[in-house]
Parts: C-alpha cells; sequence; structure tokens
C-alpha cells in the first residue's frame, strides 16, 4: 500500500507542475517559460500569480506538514507503513529522508514561483495592470505567499538560503549559503510587510478565503513575530487586534468546521479549497480515515495518540474530541491500541471526513481565528495580563461549552492556554510548533509515557532521548551534496 501511495502523490504533484527531480539551486532556465518570456500582459501575470497560489495544493500543506507536526510530538502515532514516518514517530529522522527533500523542493519551488511574479510584474506593459494598483497587489499577494513559504522553511529546518531572484545562470551564483534564522525572519516580515496593502475582501465570499486578503497578512505576521526565536508579543498582540477588527468570529459550531458544509464561515483566514472528483481534488482524507469512510482496508496513518485522548477527557472536551477523532473496528494490528491482527478498536483523525475514492472535497485550513484568538491569549500573559488573557482564551471554550478558566497565575495560565491549542488544533499542522515556541519540546516528549505492545502481552516503553537538536529537522543529504555552501 505504500508503493501505491508514494506513485498516487508522485503523479498527482507532477500533474499540477509543482515538484522537481531538480534542486531549487539548479536555477539555469530550462525554457522560454521559466525565464519569464512568456509574460507579457495582465493574464500572464495572473496566471504565475495562480502557479504560486498551487504550491498549498501539495504534498506539503495537503498532509506532510501535520504529519511532521502531529506524529512528531505527543498528539499521534505514525499508523501506516511507511519507515520514514516512523522516523518522524521515533524523533530519528535521517537527512536520507525523502519526505524532507519533498517538503523542502516543494517550498523552495514555491519560492521560485513567487520570486518570478515579483520579479516580472515591474516589466510587464498592460493597463490592466495600473488600474486598482493591480500590479502592486499581485506582487504583494505573491510576497505574502514567499513569506508563508519560508516561515514553514524556518520553522522545519532552521537556518536556510533566502533566495530571492527568480533564476541565475552562473552555477557558482546558484549555491546559495544559509541565512541566519533572524535574518530569515527579517526577510518574512519585510515582505509580509509590504503585503499590507491588500484589501479586506475581494467582493466574493470563496475569493475572500482563497486568495490572499489583508486579515490573513495580519495574522501571519502574529503568528511571525510569536514564533521567531527573539519574539516580541507587543507585537503578536497588535496584529491579532488588527485581525479582530476585520469582523472575523468564531464559526457557532466547532464540528461544522470540519463537516465540508461550511468551510467559508466567519472564522476562515485562507482556505485551501478542493473539487471533489476532479483533478483538483484532495487525496489527503483516504490516507487516514477508517474503512467505514475510506472503503478500504489497510492501514492507516497518523493515528491519534493515547496521551491526545487523555487530554481530552481530562478536559471534559467531548465536542472537540468527537469532532477530531473518530473510533473504529478494524482487523490489523496496532503496536499501540490493539497489538493482534483481530477486530478491535483503533482512533482516526477525524478532521477530514470525505475519502472519496483519492478525491475529495475536503478543505485546508491555512489560516483561522480561533488560533488568532488563543495566540491573543497567549500573549497576553505573557505581557503578564493575564486577567486580560482570560477573555479570549474563555470565548474558544465556550463554544464547545466548556468552563470558563479563572486563574491568572502566568505559569499556570501558559500551561493551560498551549493545552487549549492542544484540543483546539490537533491534526492541523501546531502541535510541534507550539512545544517548540513555549519551550517544552524537550520536557514534553522525554516524560511521555507510551508503550508499545506485542500481540502476546508484552510492551517496550518509548524513549524518544529528545534534545533540543531534534526540535529541527535536518537538511536534506542530497542538497547538502549538491551545494557545499549548505554545510557548517
Amino acid at each position: 500500500m505504500k508503493t501505491k501511495m508514494k506513485i498516487l502523490i508522485i503523479t498527482l504533484i507532477i500533474s499540477i507542475n509543482i515538484s522537481s527531480c531538480t534542486s531549487f539551486l539548479d536555477l539555469e532556465p530550462q525554457s522560454d517559460l521559466t525565464t519569464g518570456n512568456a509574460y507579457k500582459s495582465a493574464a500572464d501575470l495572473e496566471a504565475a500569480l495562480i502557479g504560486t497560489y498551487r504550491t498549498l495544493y501539495t504534498d506539503y500543506f495537503i498532509w506532510e506538514n501535520f504529519v511532521m507536526s502531529d506524529v512528531r510530538s505527543d498528539n499521534a502515532y505514525a499508523g501506516g507503513d511507511d519507515p520514514e514516518i516512523y522516523q518522524y514517530d521515533n524523533l530519528a529522522v535521517s537527512s536520507m529522508n525523502s519526505r524532507i527533500l519533498l517538503t523542502w523542493r516543494q517550498l523552495y519551488n514555491g519560492i521560485a514561483n513567487a520570486n518570478l511574479v515579483i520579479e516580472k510584474a515591474p516589466q510587464v506593459s498592460d493597463i490592466k495592470l495600473d488600474t486598482d494598483n493591480k500590479r502592486n497587489k499581485i506582487i504583494a499577494e505573491a510576497r505574502f505567499l514567499r513569506a508563508l513559504f519560508y516561515f514553514e522553511l524556518v520553522k522545519t529546518f532552521g537556518e536556510i538560503p533566502i533566495v530571492k531572484e527568480f533564476g541565475k545562470i552562473n552555477p557558482s551564483e546558484a549555491n546559495v549559503p544559509k541565512s541566519s534564522v533572524a535574518d530569515i525572519y527579517k526577510f518574512i516580515i519585510e515582505d509580509l510587510d509590504a503585503a499590507l496593502i491588500l484589501p479586506t475582501e475581494y467582493g466574493s465570499l470563496s475569493l475572500n478565503k482563497s486568495k490572499v486578503t489583508r486579515g490573513a497578512v495580519y495574522a501571519l505576521l502574529a503568528k511571525v513575530y510569536a514564533q521567531k526565536p527573539d519574539r516580541d508579543y507587543n507585537k503578536v498582540l497588535e496584529y491579532c487586534n488588527e485581525v479582530g477588527k476585520l469582523g472575523y468570529d468564531l464559526h457557532g459550531s466547532y464540528d461544522q468546521l470540519f463537516d465540508g458544509l461550511n468551510y467559508n464561515n466567519p472564522e476562515t483566514i485562507l482556505l485551501v479549497q478542493y473539487i471533489a472528483g476532479t483533478p483538483e481534488a484532495n487525496w489527503g482524507p483516504q490516507l487516514l480515515l477508517p474503512p467505514s469512510l475510506s472503503g478500504d482496508d489497510w492501514r492507516k496513518y497518523v493515528t491519534p495518540s493515547k496521551d491526545l485522548l487523555a487530554a481530552y477527557d481530562a478536559a471534559g472536551d467531548t465536542q472537540r474530541k468527537s469532532a477530531s477523532v473518530l473510533v473504529e473496528n478494524v482487523e490489523w494490528a496496532d503496536e499501540f491500541w490493539k497489538p493482534c491482527a483481530s477486530s478491535g478498536s483503533v482512533p482516526f483523525p477525524y478532521k477530514f471526513r470525505h475519502a472519496n475514492a483519492w478525491a475529495s472535497g475536503d478543505n485546508v485550513y491555512i489560516l483561522r481565528y480561533d488560533d488568532i484568538l488563543l495566540l491573543k491569549a497567549e500573549a497576553l500573559n505573557e505581557l503578564n495580563r493575564g486577567s486580560d488573557a482570560l477573555t479570549p482564551l474563555n470565548y474558544v471554550r465556550d463554544r464547545v461549552d466548556l468552563q470558563a478558566i479563572t486563574t491568572t497565575d502566568k505559569e499556570a495560565l501558559k500551561e493551560i492556554i498551549l493545552n487549549e491549542r492542544r484540543l483546539e488544533l490537533a491534526f492541523e499542522g501546531y502541535r510541534w510548533d507550539d512545544l517548540v515556541r513555549a519551550g517544552k519540546a524537550v520536557s514534553k516528549m522525554n516524560s511521555l509515557q507510551e508503550f508499545k505492545l506485542t500481540c502476546g502481552g508484552g510492551s517496550t516503553q518509548m524513549n524518544y532521548r529528545m534534545s533540543q537538536e531534534k526540535t529541527l529537522m535536518p537538511i536534506p543529504q542530497s542538497e547538502l551534496n549538491r551545494n557545499p555552501a549548505l554545510n557548517p
């Protein structure tokens, strides 16, 4: 099944011209199109921008980001049969792991596409581009997307090269050295600041959710200022407040966020939209959902952990638990839940709900207001405003009928907010970043009590040997071999 899955993924990626067999460092133009010579009109430039958006439809945003976050953390086990995902689960990721190479290449491909738009937009002569500041708005969208892709890269790998130009002819120039994490975040913020010229809406509800708006820029700025090592919680609070001024609000039902009928809700800030049964469908749900929803009976990936389910139960959080996890009887063995290949219960992630034979219409949230509300609570608490932090925190809890938090003790509230984010955002690619930002990744993983079971009744405790170095993924070995400037 693993081989079949990989073939399908590769086929889909190739079909939308995103993945490449070459490194982003091999930037020598291969056609008139790749040099940008074909971009002579507003329509050409808009097509190039669509090409940049299409990076949001690749493996990384479909599921790799939450495999990397939830499986590496205390939220999920690897499941499935892919040894490279087992490396994530065991916190023993090799630089030869092909999944991190795919992540590297997909995100840098998106950056290359963004660079093309940014580079060529000023050169295209078309009166349509000068109407309503359209040219600069196209550049702003590309700069937001480039910032998003760099944000994902710096969180994943740490020091990486900053590539600002679409192409370089000289191979020695193409071998770009790594930049410091501080410089990467500075570059991201410059891009996002430039994108603040974008409108708050586009006149269509669907476009308001699928195109970059000023609300998305404010939201990503808040997340960037929170995540960078020299975090600035005053800036986090500033940008969370700016998002709050734009009319976003929590949707009335947490469960409905994932039912397939309510994606264009007041909570959605940026969304990747799929069309079921078409080449624009989402294949990710087929990898996760149980036989009753997927129609097949092979072992699925990203199995919810006992620790996560215990966290839901400890909080009395029945609504988010039932919306996030589905338990079903299956026949295969699972080393954490039921080690014998006989009928028994296994939990499945349930935020994707419609497999549709590898062609789902389930959408992917990139930015949501609940994340921003909890980030605001975190910022207020870090700024010693614990009583103010209770307002956004309890607003999120009230939606799922949980009792209001009353403590204003800073350390206690920090742990409560971290746990609230876990319960609210499980299987959406947040947990690892949250643990790292809170300074809890090492202690949480090393204190985790997880046991692999054998059918004969034995068990072995997991030893993650977590260290600060493991908070980052290794740079892919093939990239290190290709570009000596990436080596220390």
